[in-house]
């Protein structure tokens, strides 16, 4: 067994919360499943971009049940109502969720778990069959914390509630596996906004599973920001379920870790939902960033909108693959996915697989990606009006990410995600 499966299944003999709500035989399951199927290697065609042999010759000691403090600048700016995870525990002293509307209700998974009520943690009972779901299944074995996030039907939510995610150094590799669920009820309407930040550099590893459901006629603007250490390692995965005339507007600025993916899958089960889903991968260095979009159309008339852009400098490799299904009966659905991206050095890497499946009548459906360098009568154009090249090749780039963020509605929230936008794209320059 390697060194990483040997590390979680000692982590597994340590989780306090293992049998809480009734959920030991299937924590027990996934775990089993993962100890013999081991992990994916480069000929599974959903791992085949993401190198996993250097991962598989690390141990990581589980997070600490009572960690220790971070400096608070790390999350300056960011208001509330938010909720604070600190190297994989919720940090209450950082935490404030003063302010939550009536309707709205927001814990901590492990406040949840022990309440011992299986109804209130069903969603932690869902099984991953297939062999490649790795982390997805360490996810299920292993998590006994992350948020909660209810919105009754009808409730408008103004402003926007904020997932904080902070990792710091302590001594030795730390690994944590935390579970998310975001559920609007008919009607309901919210902003919520994720920030994975470092206070300080750092190797840690971070497993994170997000369940999103969606009832009919709700409403979801969802931002996530991740900008971990230079060292760390990201994986994370969001699966949304959408009903009838549900709306889930998304961004995600993949801008940080060493290792990054993340898995974005959305099922549009009702007539006439709506997934409109932009992104931006910003690889620097010697980063690897991985990012697959799963979405499913089920429904009838149901849409999506995907505009996703990539920058590659230093010696990075980035991965995207966009697949969208349309099943049988899923009559016009309304599908299309742009993925453009930009290699400002010879020695980066972007690798892009746009995947189109279509299995019904009278639908709309295209796709389009492509790889290349900054325009060069762009570049002479403004070098012609005085700009000195980095800043020509700043604003050129700038403008190519700014694109995505009109995806959110809140102009608060838009403005933040711009402004840790802009400070990556600076980095990107000196890099």
């Amino acid at each position: 067994m390697s060194l990483l499966l040997e590390g979680f299944a000692a982590s597994f003999e340590q989780l306090s919360a293992r049998e809480a709500a009734g959920l030991g035989p299937t924590r027990r399951a996934a775990l089993d499943a993962v100890l013999r199927d081991g992990l994916p290697g480069p000929r599974n065609e959903a791992w085949k971009y993401t190198p996993l042999r250097a991962l598989d010759r690390r141990a990581f000691a589980p997070a600490d049940l009572a960690p220790g403090g971070f400096d608070a600048s790390a999350i300056a700016g960011i208001p509330t109502p938010r909720i604070v995870f600190h190297n994989g525990r919720y940090d209450a002293v950082h935490s404030n969720l003063s302010g939550l509307p009536q309707g709205v209700s927001l814990q901590p998974l492990s406040q949840v778990l022990a309440i011992d009520d299986a109804r209130e943690t069903n969603f932690l009972a869902r099984r991953f069959d297939r062999s490649d779901e790795i982390f997805a299944r360490l996810n299920a074995a292993l998590a006994d914390e992350g948020a909660v996030l209810r919105v009754d039907a009808g409730v408008q939510v103004e402003g926007a509630i904020h997932f904080v995610f902070v990792g710091s150094p302590v001594a030795g590799d730390r690994a944590w596996h935390l579970r998310h669920l975001v559920e609007l009820r008919e009607g309901a309407s919210l902003t919520l906004v994720e920030h994975q930040l470092a206070a300080d550099s750092h190797t840690h590893l971070s497993n994170s599973l997000t369940h999103v459901h969606l009832a009919p006629n709700a409403s979801l603007s969802h931002a996530r920001v991740q900008d971990e250490a230079t060292g760390a390692t990201v994986v994370a995965r969001t699966d949304a379920v959408l009903a009838r005339a549900a709306q889930y507007r998304r961004i995600d600025l993949e801008l940080g870790a060493a290792l990054s993916r993340h898995e974005l899958n959305a099922a549009l089960h009702g007539e006439a939902a709506q997934v409109h889903a932009n992104g931006v991968l910003l690889a620097t260095g010697r980063r690897h960033l991985d990012t697959r979009l799963g979405i499913d159309h089920v429904g009838r008339d149901s849409q999506c909108q995907l505009t996703w852009r990539g920058l590659g400098a230093g010696r990075s490799r980035t991965a995207f693959h966009g697949g969208i299904l349309i099943r049988e009966g899923a009559d016009g659905s309304n599908a299309a996915l742009s993925n453009k991206n930009l290699l400002l050095n010879e020695g980066a890497e972007i690798d892009t697989q746009p995947v189109l499946e279509i299995h019904a009548d009278e639908v709309q459906a295209a796709h389009g990606a492509t790889v290349g360098q900054l325009d060069p009568q762009a570049m002479f154009y403004l070098r012609s009006r005085g700009l000195p090249a980095e800043q020509a090749r700043s604003l050129l780039t700038a403008a190519f990410c700014r694109e995505t963020l009109s995806v959110l509605e809140d102009e608060s929230a838009r403005s933040m995600l711009e402004v840790r936008l802009n400070l990556a794209l600076e980095r990107l320059q000196v890099v």
